[in-house]
């Protein structure tokens, strides 16, 4: 690998390790569906957007939750010795893309079929520190 190649690398990797993300992969629920949730909590504090996935009536609210956990988890493991209180997370970027799809085949009349694609998604989410700035 050339230098130039490496030392980007290198950059991307330290990049990285300031951020903590979470994906979930292949859920079976349209992207369409899934985006209704997430356009709900994108650039919300972690606990706000945990209370509004608590009381959201849509089913694709709990996998969501359960991935915003697993990030806290992940910056956790990142950043031990910090207060998760005093850190002002907030949801960076959270991003559905479609996944792999299913085809399947319905009979139709007069001999014909009908094509049904079942659908899946990919949701990255990546959490954000804010900064205080508090005037004394």
């Amino acid at each position: 690998m050339g230098s130039r190649k490496n030392q980007m690398a290198e950059t991307i990797k330290a990049d990285k390790k300031d951020v903590a993300f979470a994906k979930l992969n292949n859920y079976p629920s349209s992207p369409r569906k899934m985006r209704l949730v997430v356009d709900l909590v994108r650039g919300k504090q972690v606990e706000d957007a945990l209370n509004i996935l608590k009381f959201s009536k849509q089913h694709a609210s709990r996998p969501l939750s359960t991935l915003l956990l697993s990030a806290l988890a992940n910056w956790q493991a990142k950043n031990e010795g910090s207060d998760l209180e005093q850190a002002n997370l907030f949801i960076k970027e959270i991003r559905v893309d479609g996944g792999t799809m299913l085809k399947r085949l319905r009979p139709a009349p007069q001999g014909r079929a009908h094509r049904i694609r079942k659908r899946s998604n990919h949701v990255t989410l990546v959490l954000g520190q804010t900064i205080n700035t508090e005037t004394i």
